[in-house]
């Protein structure tokens, strides 16, 4: 999962209440560009947010985007200029992370909780201090809240429970020892 593709994509959906069905947008079909090209193929339309893939990026857009074609629907920008805000925006979060995720940092998780501190970082890898062990994770695992907060990818309740099954997965290979 890709924080910050969900992060533009609360961006994207900020303050939409269009249903995309009106305007016959649905799972399946492909989006059409100003020029009339392919832009990608719906994959999912909900709560005022349409997402296309484009073979490149799931972008979020907002259901009052589209207009309806000859062809199907249709979006004001080509694939390529898609492609490249998305890359843009991506880039923004991946820098902002980085940034952020430097040694002592603290750490919230998914759901707001307290987690720990950075205690390093080297290349992609990343330990955590926590209250209960050290946590050793990806780079990817991270991203820049809206506050400006460092924040893992991960509920509370699913850091606990990949805690649990690597204790008992250690159990039980000590058991087999």
């Amino acid at each position: 999962m890709k924080f910050s593709k969900m992060a533009i994509a609360a961006v994207a959906a900020a303050g939409l209440a269009t249903a995309a069905h009106a305007q016959g947008v649905a799972v399946g079909a492909t989006v059409y560009g100003p020029e009339g090209n392919p832009v990608g193929t719906i994959e999912s339309v909900a709560d005022g947010v349409v997402t296309v893939d484009t073979g490149k990026h799931r972008a979020p857009l907002p259901a009052d985007a589209f207009g309806e074609g000859e062809q199907g629907p249709t979006i004001t920008v080509t694939k390529g200029d898609l492609d490249a805000m998305l890359d843009q925006r991506l880039a923004a979060a991946n820098e902002a992370r980085d940034a952020a995720l430097v040694e002592t940092a603290a750490v919230i998780t998914a759901d707001n909780q307290p987690l720990g501190v950075v205690k390093s970082v080297e290349g992609d890898a990343v330990i955590v201090t926590g209250s209960e062990s050290d946590l050793n994770l990806l780079r990817e695992h991270f991203a820049v809240n809206q506050s400006g907060q460092l924040m893992v990818l991960f509920t509370q309740a699913q850091i606990q429970e990949a805690l649990a099954a690597q204790t008992a997965a250690a159990r039980g290979g000590q058991d087999g020892a």
